[in-house]
């Protein structure tokens, strides 16, 4: 049985799994591609280790079974970044988990070669990701909250949930572990106001939704937002509903290109993370500025065209399907079982536009879990956020006060450690960089081995 076959509450527990006593060594919340990456980590050092003592690892994942953005697997939707930097490559190129050997297992090695490209689709690069997931002897636990991480009699206390539908709780239960591990990735945001509804989603949920939608009375989409998903969302509306008027709407004059030029995505290398931590805070505000524009709020130059072209098309011969409303923003939107009713505003005080619509797609993007929320009162955070925001060291360990053993934050952590720390660009290094600063060990390829503060505390265990 693969892990994609898994629900609610399953685990796989290999003989080197948890200890009588339950504690586990790591205990990972959250089961995307960071820390997946972890996992594969963790199980190619304990092969390693062989006579040693081999760590013991859990991981929890909410979701019922493994999937990455799933609703988002449009045709033809390409990944952005190269496959060479997939869960191990840069840290391990040799590891039987990179994409090359998925490519191999598959029979599709040659055929992919002969593609000439360094970017897979979307769908096959979820296809990876699941099959990575499924080749993990660790336990996972899928349908499974974590609410709350105490500190109890010297290891961490985590509190979870056996969930259904992500909300039905229908079990209670504690773990204990060393160290603990968020790798839980971000939150879905809409703008203030409005409330998700059967015709009013984000964008992750693309595919599910429109597959869910009642009826189709007004044969009219709306898309909001201006980066890569928004404008994404938009060809493939217009693409599947040819019948169907897909309306636009941004704050900006039009979508803007990507920077993916070589200098500019030198800030997403192992070595830039280094830069960025040690960078002054003015400096840190500076290169993001500079840089958002890399990956955040900006589309492929060949889609923006592409777009383009389909508008000025259709305008040529006066039938009008892609509609783009520049420098607008939603002023009122209310859901009714057959429609919704949202009214488009231009910013610049020059009129509104009133629409009804049959489902209104909001790409605006995503927001960092809060940790805050999950440590227990037996636990000082004090010291621990500036305002809304963790304090992280440069081996991505929380700052805490008076708890000896470490709790890493596996992404989410971008005004600490630059632009990289949110996307798939560093995820085995980070892994590298979390598993040497549990075990003092360094990994099997010396690219990954960063420049780490000599205060870093090392459990050579």
């Amino acid at each position: 049985m693969t892990k994609d076959e898994l629900t609610e509450g399953d685990d796989r527990r290999p003989g080197s799994g948890d200890r009588a006593d339950g504690e586990v060594d790591i205990l990972g919340i959250g089961f995307g591609p960071s820390n997946l990456s972890l996992a594969i980590a963790i199980e190619e050092l304990n092969d390693r280790r062989r006579a040693g003592r081999r760590l013991t690892a859990r991981f929890v994942d909410v979701r019922r079974r493994f999937g990455w953005h799933d609703g988002m697997l449009l045709p033809g939707a390409t990944m952005q970044i190269s496959f060479l930097k997939d869960l191990v490559s840069p840290r391990t190129p040799t590891s039987p988990f990179t994409f090359l050997n998925y490519l191999h297992e598959q029979g599709r090695y040659f055929d992919f070669i002969n593609l000439k490209t360094f970017f897979p689709t979307r769908r096959e690069f979820h296809g990876y990701l699941s099959w990575a997931a499924s080749r993990i002897d660790l336990p996972v636990s899928y349908g499974t909250r974590a609410t709350r991480i105490d500190w109890s009699g010297g290891r961490f206390e985590v509190t979870l949930e056996s969930v259904v539908d992500g909300s039905e709780v229908t079990k209670v239960t504690k773990v204990a572990a060393r160290h603990v591990v968020i790798g839980s990735g971000s939150r879905p945001v809409l703008p203030e106001g409005i409330a998700p509804g059967a015709r009013v989603f984000h964008n992750h949920q693309l595919l599910n939704r429109l597959a869910e939608l009642p009826s189709r009375p007004h044969g009219r989409f709306l898309v909001v937002g201006s980066g890569q998903s928004a404008a994404e969302v938009a060809a493939y509306l217009h693409d599947s509903y040819p019948a169907a008027e897909v309306h636009a709407s941004f704050r900006r004059y039009g979508y803007t290109p990507s920077d993916d030029t070589p200098y500019a995505n030198r800030i997403f290398d192992p070595e830039a993370v280094d830069e960025f931590y040690t960078a002054p805070p003015e400096l840190k505000r500076e290169l993001l500025d500079h840089h958002w524009q890399t990956n955040y709020s900006a589309v492929d130059a060949d889609l923006i065209k592409d777009l383009y072209r389909r508008e000025y098309d259709e305008s040529t011969r006066g039938v009008r399907r892609l509609i783009v409303h520049r420098v607008t923003g939603i002023e009122r939107l209310s859901e009714a079982s057959d429609g919704v009713t949202v009214t488009i505003r231009d910013l610049g005080n020059r009129g509104s536009t009133t629409l009804d619509v049959d489902a209104a797609v909001f790409a605006t993007g995503f927001r960092s879990a809060d940790t805050r929320s999950m440590l227990g009162p037996s636990i000082d955070g004090s010291s621990s956020f500036e305002g809304d925001l963790p304090i992280v060291e440069r081996d991505y360990r929380l700052r805490l006060r008076g708890v000896p053993e470490r709790i890493f934050l596996n992404g989410g952590v971008l005004h600490s450690h630059g632009l990289t720390s949110s996307l798939l660009s560093n995820v085995a290094v980070r892994a590298a960089d979390i598993l040497r600063a549990i075990t003092g060990e360094q990994p099997d390829h010396p690219a990954t081995r960063q420049r780490l503060p000599a205060a870093i505390r090392t459990d050579p265990r």
